[in-house]
């Protein structure tokens, strides 16, 4: 037999495309495949090819070996990259003793951005020279600039950023895959930049380039109850640098004041709002040599705005990006008459339309997630009209999409459509899913097809709301950074798809937006989420979310930029009462959503807010004790142990009973200290549990927690071994349960647990959307005990696989891919038994618990299969 194990990935930093990256020496990370039974890596070799000090010199190849086990981020072996530079990495591992090594990876290629303002050659954040908009929309912008290029092109990078959001094309043809870029950032402290491979859009002799800018988040209108506008800065600009090697040398084209600008056929084009587009206002060949301007156009200098140096960085992790298509499903006459086209699946992103119609006639598309009495539902939208206005041009078939905005729906109400000219049918329109390109991690399936459709709800509101940041929704007038959402839902993130990158350049905002340690509600922070305020949880969250991301990828290096504000917020963010728990004369949000607060009342839980921030600063500061403990800081470490033991026993004080009666006996008041280890000893945490159950129980299985205990609860009847217990939650199909909204059709997961009432009219409240991820963060449960995966420490290098059949499903498959490779279980429980096949890549050790028995086996890299003929449903 022959062993196989080979390399099938090499990566940098968490960037999943490494050019123009921030790091000057990027850590190198490879994952593994193949079957070689309990392979270990006993070290590696790292082979570094790079150009000399001019493109003259031979290429420079080193290579570097170590004694060691780790493939995930280990350190760059050599001299930092320089602004710019390229290296091209192999990498082959040797296994333990005669196990066999690996062949040489493919080679990958490493680049880095521009380190240094002086790197930018002069170029200048350039606007136009006209007056800007004053309380409305501000019109997109076309920059442009022609040049001639030498012959010989041997490689062209471009370096581009905006005051907005911008798209790019060099002779007529669009730069990169990205929309909405640079995303979404807090742009006071980070304003990220991106690097584009050109070289195959330049040609030897006459060239041009044309930048589209939109008010995007920089300036555009921003939060609920009208929203502010121009939040960090009024003026639309655009910024870039040009590079072209060629065999004749280095060419530099910048934006400076050679450049023109206009107006093109977009009107406006908002993120609420959608795009207003006039085709008798199009430049054609703009954004291509030669170019003449239309006599109806005007073209105007440009004026320098403020630079934006000191805020530029590269980007941590993926941009936009138009990931899929989805069909039309049925086109739909709603009992006034309107035309409804369905495309069966609540998405994010635009329609991409191909039609043809008489000159000057306006087509009309408003977006809406859900019908109500058979008409398009837009009550829950707010003040955001989410609709796109197309003026034909009557010059045949037009293609057309929208540029600078984006809208969650599953329905779009299509009015004055020519279907005298175009019919309306799939060929014609097609539905466009944007969000940030991650590489797609979690898989899970089993033999219940509503909980199938559960867990594909769950992916899908994952999809629509991460957007450059972590949204709480994609439609209606606040699509915000709301940190307590990403604080319940980053676990079932983390494993459904590779959120490293997105985390880290969120969470830099995050503590950057940090006041005397207190952060924001929202990240990046607006006015309407109001001034900031400490909050338990939705503040924990700069506490939580770095220490889930460690624990998914193992990026100490992250973990200690991080620790800082966490740090922050214990030690001056939150207000204290004497016995060191929260002050409790301070707002807080709590069981948010808690399934018997009134619709018009979503904070009026059931379980006091001030108990629920008291249970929770108890646990963040005891994960504080555990990132100073994996970081070293042995003072630090002792000191937030030491506080979190006086925290327990005052929140004991305050909150318990002698006999361990705790003062919300709720299932969000028992799950907290149970899952939190509040107990005075391990009888009051049983009897807790018990009195969960019975809890649960008398509320027929239905879900009774809010955003502080749903995330939790499923874990916490596990650690209690009530598995079964939710389980029988989990398949209810009655409000509030989680498939309920899957038997009313959902295709996400909604904000309310009953957004959509059983006779189907919507739910009466202010707050109503259809895709909001919070509550699937329940699939965090799923992945661990369902599919059996978790990590048993950081960075999943040693896996836990405990899968505890239950229920009605009789079995279940579930993998991810991890920083080190795929692994997966698959199960099932029949007659002969229950029957267990776990695959393990090499260098990665399992811990495989059986049902029943309890038993654990550690097992190393291959194909594992495990029975147990006496155990049964």
């Amino acid at each position: 037999m022959i062993m196989r194990v080979m390399i099938s990935q090499v990566s940098f930093e968490h960037h999943r495309i490494a050019l123009g990256i921030g790091e000057a020496s990027p850590r190198i990370s490879w994952r593994y495949e193949g079957d070689a039974p309990s392979w270990s890596q006993s070290g590696y070799s790292v082979e570094i090819s790079r150009q000399g000090e001019t493109k003259d010199d031979p290429l420079q190849v080193d290579v570097f070996h170590a004694n060691s086990s780790s493939s995930v981020l280990i350190p760059w072996p050599t001299v930092s990259l320089a602004s710019a530079e390229s290296a091209t990495v192999r990498v082959r591992a040797y296994g333990e003793g005669d196990q066999p090594g690996t062949p040489w990876s493919d080679p990958v290629n490493v680049e880095t951005g521009l380190f240094t303002e002086d790197d930018w050659s002069g170029a200048l954040m350039i606007g136009a020279d006209r007056e800007t908009e004053k309380d409305a929309p501000h019109q997109p912008l076309l920059f442009r600039n022609e040049f001639s290029a030498a012959e010989g092109i041997e490689k062209a990078r471009l370096y581009i950023t905006a005051y907005g959001i911008y798209q790019a094309s060099i002779n007529g043809k669009t730069v990169g895959n990205a929309v909405l870029a640079p995303g979404w950032q807090s742009y006071s402290h980070r304003l990220v930049y991106d690097t584009y491979d050109v070289t195959d859009l330049l040609l030897s002799g006459d060239n041009a380039i044309g930048i589209h800018v939109g008010e995007g988040w920089y300036a555009g209108r921003l939060g609920y109850d009208g929203g502010n506008r121009n939040l960090w800065g009024d003026t639309l600009g655009a910024m870039a640098l040009l590079v072209i090697t060629s065999t004749n040398g280095t060419q530099v084209i910048r934006t400076d004041e050679t450049w023109k600008a206009s107006t093109g056929a977009i009107v406006t084009s908002e993120i609420y709002d959608g795009e207003v587009y006039n085709s008798s206002l199009e430049q054609d060949g703009w954004s291509s040599p030669g170019f003449q301007a239309p006599d109806t156009a005007k073209w105007v200098g440009i004026k320098e705005l403020t630079s934006p140096h000191p805020q530029l960085a590269a980007p941590d992790g993926p941009p936009i990006s138009r990931v899929e298509e989805v069909k039309l499903q049925e086109v739909l006459t709603s009992p006034s008459g309107k035309t409804i086209l369905d495309f069966g699946q609540n998405l994010v992103g635009w329609l991409r339309l191909r039609v043809a119609g008489p000159e000057g006639s306006t087509i009309k598309l408003v977006h809406a997630e859900v019908l109500e009495n058979g008409e398009l539902a837009t009550r829950p939208l707010r003040t955001a009209t989410q609709t796109d206005h197309l003026i034909l041009s009557g010059q045949g078939v037009q293609t057309w999409e929208p540029t600078f905005t984006y809208h969650g729906f599953r329905y779009v109400q299509v009015e004055n459509w020519p279907t005298d000219d175009t019919p309306l049918d799939e060929n014609a329109v097609t539905a466009v899913v944007i969000h940030t390109d991650m590489e797609e991690t979690g898989s899970f399936e089993c033999s219940d097809p509503l909980i199938n459709k559960l867990h594909m709800n769950v992916r899908w509101s994952m999809k629509g709301n991460f957007m450059s940041i972590p949204t709480d929704c994609p439609q209606r007038d606040e699509r915000l950074g709301w940190t307590g959402d990403a604080h319940a839902f980053s676990p079932t993130a983390n494993f459904l798809y590779d959120t490293s990158g997105l985390w880290r350049g969120w969470l830099k905002d995050f503590q950057s937006e940090q006041v005397e340690g207190a952060p924001p509600l929202v990240i990046p922070s607006v006015p309407a989420a109001g001034p900031i305020s400490p909050n338990a949880i939705w503040g924990d969250a700069i506490v939580a979310d770095p220490w889930n991301a460690y624990q998914s990828y193992a990026d100490l290096e992250a973990l200690r930029d991080q620790y800082t504000g966490a740090k922050a917020w214990l030690d001056s963010g939150i207000p204290r009462s004497e016995d060191g728990l929260w002050n409790r004369s301070y707002f807080q949000l709590g069981d948010w959503l808690d399934p018997l607060a009134p619709a018009d009342d979503p904070g009026k839980a059931t379980t006091s807010p001030s108990y629920v921030a008291d249970a929770y600063l108890v646990y963040v500061a005891g994960l504080v004790a555990q990132m100073a403990s994996v970081l070293g800081i042995d003072e630090d470490k002792s000191r937030y142990q030491g506080e979190a033991a006086d925290l327990k026993a005052a929140f004991r004080e305050s909150w318990m009973n002698s006999d361990g009666i705790v003062a919300n006996e709720t299932q969000t008041g028992l799950t907290l200290p149970l899952y939190f280890d509040l107990f005075e000893d391990d009888d009051q945490a049983a009897a807790a549990a018990c009195r969960l159950q019975d809890i649960i129980v008398a509320n027929k299985y239905l879900v009774g927690t809010g955003f502080a205990g749903t995330h939790l609860l499923g874990l916490t009847l596990t650690k209690y071994n009530l598995t079964d217990t939710f389980y029988q939650m989990l398949l209810q199909t009655t409000v509030p349960s989680w498939l309920y909204q899957v038997k009313m059709n959902a295709t996400t997961t909604w904000e309310r647990w009953d957004s959509l009432l059983a006779d189907g009219s919507l739910n009466p409240g202010e707050m109503t959307s259809f895709n909001h991820y919070a509550v699937g963060s329940m699939a965090n449960w799923i992945h661990q005990v369902v599919g059996g995966l978790a990590p048993a420490e950081p960075g999943w290098k040693t896996v836990r696989v405990s899968a505890v059949p239950g229920g009605n499903i009789t079995w279940a498959k579930a993998s991810y891919l991890s920083p080190h490779g795929k692994i997966s279980t698959q199960w099932e429980v029949d007659e002969a038994g229950f029957h267990l096949t776990v695959d393990v890549p090499p260098n990665v050790n399992a811990d495989v618990t059986m049902p029943g028995s309890g038993e654990t086996q550690r097992v190393g890299s291959g194909t594992h299969e495990f029975s147990d003929a006496t155990f049964r449903l």
